[in-house]
């Protein structure tokens, strides 16, 4: 038998033994002995053919709902959604657990794969972060119900990722309005970055672009505004170096303290007619 044959053999076998695969499924799908398909179910999980087992399980859901299979048949469910992918209704349904079974030794497990889902759902940096803050508040909620949970520190290593997550949103924005020269803006929001994040890893970063903006803040401003901002590029710079007198950028920022020494010495001689 030539290799082409022995290709097309093997081809007619995987054909017909998916072919039967999905007959009984179908089978099992259609019948009405619930337990195998339960049994099924479970197995179909295992295996990591989700697809086939959330169907089932849709079913089995309302069947054993006030059985004591109830409690198993959600907890597989839930667990069937995140298989899916579907994180938004495995985190439904997770708490949905915990509510329902409360005493369960199951609900820590879910409470803590609730808050697993609240993370997945936690889009890049640079978009929306409303579902990290919610998944912080998850982990935190989780740790506070159970402090001594073999998951305590995957929690606070999934809070610290997340915040630095919202820490370098939070730094992108502020840059954004710096590169867009809205300086007023770009000040107002390293303001609250630093405020929000006071050991943010930006932290020299942030103190440095909010000397700069100041400065270039008041040097583009009316003559009226000018002494105002500069004496706060100022106050900005010595904030700066009180913090990082070994900066990379101490040179930059010591001339922007300079300049604004000399304009608000040119303002005072300009307002008293010298």
């Amino acid at each position: 038998m030539n290799s082409k044959n022995i290709f097309s053999s093997i081809l007619l076998c995987l054909i017909a033994v998916f072919l039967l695969s999905c007959s009984e499924y179908n089978k099992i799908l259609k019948g009405s002995d619930y337990d195998l398909k339960f049994e099924k179910a479970k197995e179909y999980y295992e295996k990591d053919q989700c697809y086939r087992s959330l169907p089932l399980l849709d079913e089995l859901m309302s069947y054993f709902r006030m059985t004591n299979k109830g409690e198993e048949v959600y907890y597989y469910y839930a667990k069937t959604q995140y298989c899916m992918g579907d994180y938004y209704l495995a985190g439904y349904y997770y708490k949905r657990f915990v509510k329902n079974f409360p005493q369960s030794y199951r609900a820590e497990e879910c409470a803590f794969n609730a808050a697993i889902c609240m993370m997945r759902n936690s889009p890049d940096y640079y978009l929306d972060q409303s579902d990290s803050y919610k998944a912080i508040d998850e982990f935190q909620l989780f740790m506070s119900k159970y402090p001594n949970s073999v998951w305590v520190d995957s929690c606070n290593t999934l809070v610290k990722d997340l915040r630095s997550r919202l820490e370098k949103k939070s730094f992108e924005k502020a840059k954004l309005y710096y590169r867009m020269e809205k300086y007023r803006s770009a000040v107002i929001a390293f303001k609250s970055a630093l405020s929000e994040f006071p050991d943010t890893q930006y932290k020299e970063d942030i103190m440095f672009l909010s000397l700069k903006s100041n400065y270039l803040y008041a040097e583009n401003s009316v003559d009226v505004k000018k002494v105002e901002r500069f004496e706060e590029t100022i106050k900005s710079y010595h904030n700066f170096v009180d913090s990082f007198k070994n900066s990379n950028y101490y040179r930059e920022a010591e001339n922007y303290y300079l300049s604004s020494l000399k304009e608000l010495e040119k303002l005072k001689s300009k307002s008293n007619g010298i």
